[in-house]
């Protein structure tokens, strides 16, 4: 089966959207640390690009948006503390499949998992119904080879509302197709479990994020069909769509950067809290192969990985050394990072 998706599946998935239009490139290197090396100089096109606008997705994704506005003032939340548990409950669900998953695990390899594991990551990131694992590790990989230029699928130079949803609701810069048909995509395509949950991602999406998570409220405690949908459609599923799209958008505009001051990414504890772990973004661009995602141990993500690793199903945990980690912040910091508070202020110099 993975063979059939590899010499079919993979060059439609990366190609069927080739726009034939000339832009500036933006060309950058990754060293073998993966952090990200601007040595190679670039022209950055100021001019806003124009194309093609996916009205399917602005019309879907503008009513369920409405719809979840509307039922946040209208929906009682106390009336059954079991159904509101439970959109906490799915919200972490997701989380992991997204972070844990799809992120740390296909997208990175910061750690490896037994097939035991890779199911329930592929199941948990069913639960979160966004585009299947190929897609998702392609465009991430793109963002963190050319981040925050046309190259990336949601730059943040072109404002917060495009990094955060807009870039779904237009077709692709032409950087980003042509840099996205350039990744390595056989290590994802060589996993059984990744092409069985690419092949029939819809009907596992169906399954997992929609029509197990409203079940489970009715035959479990009783609830109504309507406040199950309500609860798991119109407003667990868009907060965990804005919580993940917060990631691009909020944690490449706000916040602190303590580990490399010269790039957008920052670090954001809102966004950690609502992605059970993924706000320390301007420290995972510098070591994106870091299981923790964060210098420090104690996000949802992170405890669920060394659990799994307890019981055999995670091994190979990568993280980089307290020293690597406290010259990169010296060096590169903006002076935000606890070492600085120890070292005399003639020494908090960013060379």
């Amino acid at each position: 089966m993975a063979s059939k998706i590899l010499s079919t599946d993979s060059k439609t998935l990366m190609k069927k959207n080739l726009q034939n239009e000339e832009s500036l490139i933006t060309t950058k290197t990754i060293d073998e640390n993966n952090k990200q090396n601007r040595s190679e100089s670039y022209t950055r096109n100021e001019v806003w690009f124009k194309t093609e606008l996916k009205w399917i997705n602005i019309v879907t994704l503008s009513l369920l948006h409405l719809c979840f506005i509307y039922a946040c003032f209208t929906f009682n939340f106390f009336e059954n503390l079991m159904t509101t548990a439970w959109i906490y409950g799915m919200i972490i669900i997701a989380g992991f499949g997204v972070t844990g998953g799809v992120h740390r695990f296909w997208t990175h390899r910061s750690y490896k998992a037994k097939w035991q594991l890779r199911t329930i990551l592929a199941a948990c990131y069913a639960a979160a119904s966004m585009n299947d694992i190929f897609e998702w590790v392609r465009d991430h990989r793109v963002h963190h080879k050319y981040t925050d230029t046309d190259a990336d699928p949601h730059n943040s130079n072109r404002g917060f509302f495009f990094s955060h949803m807009g870039w779904l609701m237009m077709k692709k810069h032409p950087d980003v197709i042509r840099r996205g048909c350039e990744i390595d995509m056989s290590d994802v395509l060589a996993d059984p479990i990744a092409v069985f949950a690419i092949k029939y991602s819809s009907i596992l999406k169906f399954i997992f994020a929609f029509l197990l998570p409203m079940m489970l409220p009715v035959y479990a405690w009783n609830e109504t069909w309507s406040r199950a949908f309500v609860s798991q459609i119109f407003i667990r599923y868009i907060l965990v769509l804005n919580f993940t799209w917060s990631v691009n958008s909020v944690a490449h505009i706000w916040g602190s950067r303590p580990y490399d001051a010269h790039i957008n990414p920052t670090e954001s504890l809102f966004v950690n809290c609502a992605t059970v772990g993924e706000g320390s973004h301007n420290y995972h661009h510098i070591f994106p192969w870091d299981y923790k995602a964060s210098e420090f141990n104690g996000s949802i993500t992170t405890n669920l990985i060394k659990f799994f690793s307890k019981i055999g199903w995670a091994y190979d945990l990568k993280e980089p050394s307290e020293e690597l980690i406290k010259t990169v912040a010296m060096n590169r910091g903006d002076g935000s990072h606890s070492l600085w508070k120890a070292v005399p202020y003639s020494a908090n110099k960013i060379e």
